[in-house]
């Protein structure tokens, strides 16, 4: 039986036996003990399954790699120290020094950030394009040296919306991985895996977690990306000698086992078993949440559309928006709780603004339960020069704005006399 996403993210990643606790417990244990020298062997061998050291697996990490895998339909999942860490864990599984990455430049300016600056002082070089660009301008950052093509569900703080059919057939007519970070819009409301992506990652400490506690990131093979034989993927097919000659490319998920075994064993960037229990607790109410965000944001961003203060408003809801479209074909249940506006005026006039808010809080997170705002230009994206700025959709007057799940009328007065301030 096919389980809808509202049943999943209740039970899915974790099943008691009897006398067992009937929620995911957490394993807080950095070791395992073995009374059988030969199946510890295996372990390391990687020729069975089980937890030995949880710098590359925990029981409680397990159950929420399950849970996530099973929202987004993917084979396995990967638990990550942050979503940052699940991107540069990707990246370095992938690439070695003299390939490339193309990628969308609209996407969270941390992320760019790695592309662009740190991934560069290890040769691996970053190629941008342009998120509304026709499919032949993507191609033609593509040679043989490229790993991958990466861009966001919904981008942050641009809001721009993927064409996945677009982007897909460009990945497929070159036989090159398609990675989606779908943190915004969650599997809740898209299944990037569905839509012609091969890895999905996250950063679960957003939407996933949704009480903003909890630090993680995830990554999800899609397990169907074929690298047996594929001369683009040489590692993948080369035997591994610190595995005694393992060859990837055998293995069901041979992404996943490649990232975990290698990257995640040498890099330690694992999550917390009690970061993992946590973003478990809240990814129960994730399908729920997602449906309130959506509609909290729809009425907001019609109430910023009409107000006089407002210079203009991105949200994929609004029927107006250049993205509505694309939205309506890949997030017909809803875009979230992310939209950005121009206030009229300089960076102060949006600094007065944020600061005379009363619910909403001024802070460096976005989608979780509670409403707040950011300035990305002077803050979360403030590494970048003007003409990557502009690039990437982020202008000064700018500001990013996180609906949570409080009254959509009590939002609205408060955004009101905020305005007012301005």
């Amino acid at each position: 039986m096919k389980e809808h996403i509202e049943t999943l993210c209740v039970q899915a990643g974790y099943s008691p036996k009897t006398g067992e606790s009937r929620i995911p417990p957490i394993v807080q244990s950095t070791t395992f003990f073995y009374g059988d020298s030969q199946v510890m062997a295996d372990l390391f061998d990687l020729k069975r399954e089980g937890f030995f050291y949880s710098r590359l697996a925990n029981p409680t990490v397990d159950a929420l790699e399950k849970k996530v895998a099973a929202l987004e339909g993917g084979a396995c999942g990967i638990g990550c120290a942050s979503g940052m860490s699940a991107i540069l864990l990707t990246a370095m599984t992938l690439c070695e020094a003299g390939d490339n990455l193309v990628t969308a430049s609209e996407i969270y300016g941390g992320t760019f950030n790695l592309f662009s600056a740190t991934l560069k002082k290890f040769g691996i070089e970053a190629r941008f394009f342009d998120v509304d660009a026709p499919a032949d301008d993507i191609f033609s950052l593509i040679d043989e040296r490229t790993k991958f093509v990466f861009a966001e569900t919904i981008a942050n703080p641009a809001v721009a919306v993927l064409d996945f059919e677009k982007v897909a057939a460009v990945c497929k007519a070159h036989g090159v991985l398609f990675i989606v970070d779908n943190t915004l819009a969650t599997p809740a409301l898209c299944r990037p895996l569905s839509l012609g992506a091969d890895i999905v990652v996250h950063s679960t400490s957003k939407y996933l977690d949704g009480h903003a506690a909890a630090l993680g990131g995830m990554i999800v093979d899609g397990g169907t990306f074929r690298y047996k034989g594929n001369a683009r993927y040489p590692a993948f097919n080369t035997p591994d000698e610190s595995y005694h000659g393992l060859v990837y490319a055998d293995l069901p998920a041979p992404f996943g086992v490649k990232c975990r075994a290698q990257m995640m064993r040498d890099t330690g960037a694992v999550m917390s078993p009690q970061n993992a229990f946590y973003t478990l607790l809240g990814s129960d109410t994730l399908a729920l949440r997602m449906e309130r965000h959506s509609r909290n944001a729809e009425k907001i961003a019609a109430f910023l559309a009409g107000h006089p203060k407002v210079e203009w408003v991105r949200s994929p809801a609004l029927p107006g928006d250049k993205y509505h479209a694309l939205a309506q074909k890949y997030l017909p249940n809803g875009t979230g709780g992310m939209m950005s506006f121009g206030i009229r005026g300089d960076k102060s006039a949006c600094a007065r603004f944020m600061e005379h808010l009363r619910i909403a809080t001024q802070e460096t997170h976005v989608a979780d339960v509670r409403s707040c705002v950011l300035h990305p230009a002077s803050t979360t994206h403030r590494q970048l020069s003007e003409e990557q700025l502009a690039a990437a959709g982020i202008a000064s007057n700018l500001v990013r704005l996180s609906v949570g799940i409080e009254n959509a009328d009590d939002l609205i007065s408060d955004l009101t006399q905020a305005l007012e301030q301005v």
